[in-house]
């Protein structure tokens, strides 16, 4: 596969989209795994790992961002951050071990299930009115493992995933469960980070090309699209269509 200046300027959009969309939903990943993949041509392990900087980054200037505005997290975030990390720990230690055709295996399978979920009650994920609720830990203990153990595994969705816990389960409003769920994401992210790069299992030089293209995007479209009408649907319109696109070049539809 010949990698032209062009197909990095492509990634470089990309990953900027991907960015925006994990600003306001989550699951950016499908975008910048299929980039890693498709077009610059990254085993599907490799794709894995690389795609943890851009993460990584993104996560930093979203909890810069969420702690200017005054939203302090404290002690609310000590559970669901340990337990996800004993969960992302043992997502990587088992992707590590699998082959690279297993791995394009589950992501094309994940996105299947990513779209069905996102296609179910759509206006739960547009919606701007919280119902907060209050849950109980035996519960949510191991779903917050589960998640983690996904995040580490593969990380598509897992931001999605997060949300819809720290809401439906955990009684957060919107705003507070956003920032709790990239604090989280950024600290397992960390820890993932080391242990795919002790395993060689990164090319920083595409990473950190990606990496600067979602943290723009981020940035960007959390300070001037937040003030577009309807933003919230044009949001999961988007984010079904790229989910839709990726399926198609998994599946060979082109």
């Amino acid at each position: 596969m010949e990698i032209t200046i062009w197909s990095y300027f492509f990634c470089l959009l990309g990953a900027a989209l991907a960015g925006m969309i994990n600003t306001f939903a989550g699951n950016g990943s499908v975008i910048t795994l299929s980039l890693l993949t498709e077009v610059l041509g990254l085993p599907g392990q490799m794709a894995n790992g690389t795609n943890r900087i851009g993460v990584f980054f993104q996560g930093i200037g979203s909890a810069t961002g969420f702690a200017k505005s005054g939203i302090s997290m404290g002690k609310q975030s000590l559970q669901p951050i340990i337990v996800t990390i004993l969960g992302a720990i043992a997502g990587v230690i088992t992707v590590l071990e699998i082959s690279n055709e297993d791995f394009l295996f589950v992501f094309k399978w994940a996105m299947v299930v990513m779209l069905v979920v996102v296609l179910i009650q759509p206006e739960k994920w547009i919606s701007k009115e919280n119902h907060l609720k209050t849950y109980n830990p035996w519960v949510s203990i191991p779903i917050f493992f589960i998640i983690g153990f996904y995040g580490g595994f593969l990380q598509m969705g897992a931001g999605i995933l997060l949300l819809a816990v720290f809401v439906l389960l955990s009684g957060y409003n919107i705003i507070t469960a956003n920032a709790l769920k990239n604090i989280v994401i950024l600290v397992y992210t960390a820890i993932v980070l080391v242990l795919f790069a002790w395993n060689k299992q990164m090319n920083w030089g595409m990473g950190l090309i990606l990496a600067s293209g979602q943290t723009a995007g981020g940035y960007l479209s959390a300070r001037y699209l937040t003030k577009v009408a309807d933003i919230e649907k044009w949001s999961y319109r988007l984010l079904v269509i790229v989910i839709l696109i990726a399926l198609a070049s998994q599946f060979g539809v082109f």
